[in-house]
């Protein structure tokens, strides 16, 4: 049943980063016609922004290193977005070379993350993206900047929102399009997003520039997504499934499930565009090839159960 709520946005658009963020933290290598497969079907489901991949190091990021395959063998529509997320100049330069018109570069609002998963401080990271940034944009590129740790750092405890403010401002004067907040693992609550965004709209980053992405480790994703909606945010990042985490830190677990965000938004009448039926059967399919059930709750809820493990 829907029941609209008063104060919410009449559409949303759904980032997908279940075949990035979702796929990067597999210990076993999904094969890329698999890979290739989960994009088709997440767009058959009405999926139309899919983060594909990143052009990493493959030492870093072993599962990624089919990038330039698979990007090879992906439809390409007009109505399809594929972005992709590229460290440094090098990244971006195999990015160019493959046709890619929309990338993602990857900062962090504390230190120590910042230098465990970039090895360089925040300010020598920001340094290193200016230039990709500023060549994506004469190549006529669409940018995004992620920020992560924004509510919480497992070495570093609460991140004050100010701290966040201004490292998002620095990213965004780089002359990115978006600017994602990452909640890398799931500590955040409603509340302190609602102050968050209130802070960044100060600052002069404007909702309709902002997306948000949430992780679940405490069962938040949800909760912290409305508030984010309630602030005028209308770009929600979501893996298909519930798949992901963040190789360099631990403790985030799995993102938003794309299912379950898409059920909250169809009970509230807000348009998505997305076949739930499908994306539901997508995630099982992924699950089967990842060998485990789908941690969406979403997809166990709507999903018969045919043997011990929960898989078709």
């Amino acid at each position: 049943m829907r029941a609209p709520l008063d104060g919410l946005p009449e559409s949303v658009t759904i980032y997908e980063v279940g075949p990035r963020d979702g796929l990067q933290n597999e210990k076993a290598i999904v094969p890329v016609a698999d890979k290739a497969e989960f994009v088709v079907r997440l767009a058959r489901a009405g999926l139309r922004t899919i983060e594909t991949t990143s052009f990493v190091h493959p030492k870093w990021v072993p599962q990624l290193a089919d990038a330039e395959e698979l990007l090879d063998v992906l439809p390409r529509r007009p109505d399809l977005r594929y972005p992709v997320l590229v460290p440094n100049e090098r990244g971006l330069s195999r990015a160019l070379d493959n046709g890619v018109t929309e990338i993602a570069v990857f900062g962090s609002a504390t230190e120590t993350f910042a230098r465990r998963n970039l090895n360089r401080t925040v300010d020598e990271s920001i340094a290193m993206f200016a230039p990709v940034v500023e060549r994506a944009r004469a190549e006529g590129l669409w940018v995004r900047a992620y920020v992560s740790m924004v509510c919480g750092d497992p070495w570093e405890g609460d991140v004050p929102i100010a701290q966040v403010v201004s490292v998002a401002k620095r990213l965004m004067d780089l002359g990115c399009s978006q600017l994602s907040l990452g909640d890398t693992i799931g500590v955040g609550t409603p509340g302190h997003v609602t102050a968050l965004i209130g802070a960044l709209v100060d600052a002069g980053i404007g909702t309709d520039r902002l997306a948000v992405h949430f992780h679940d480790t405490y069962g938040q994703a949800l909760a912290n997504t409305l508030a984010a909606l309630r602030a005028g945010v209308t770009t929600v990042d979501a893996s298909a499934g519930g798949i992901g985490g963040c190789p360099y830190a631990e403790s985030a677990t799995g993102n938003l499930a794309t299912e379950d965000l898409v059920w909250m938004l169809d009970g509230l009448g807000i348009a998505t565009g997305v076949d739930l039926a499908e994306l539901t059967a997508t995630s099982r399919w992924m699950a089967g090839r990842l060998g485990r059930p789908s941690p969406s709750r979403v997809v166990q809820a709507l999903s018969p159960v045919t043997g011990p493990s929960g898989l078709d």
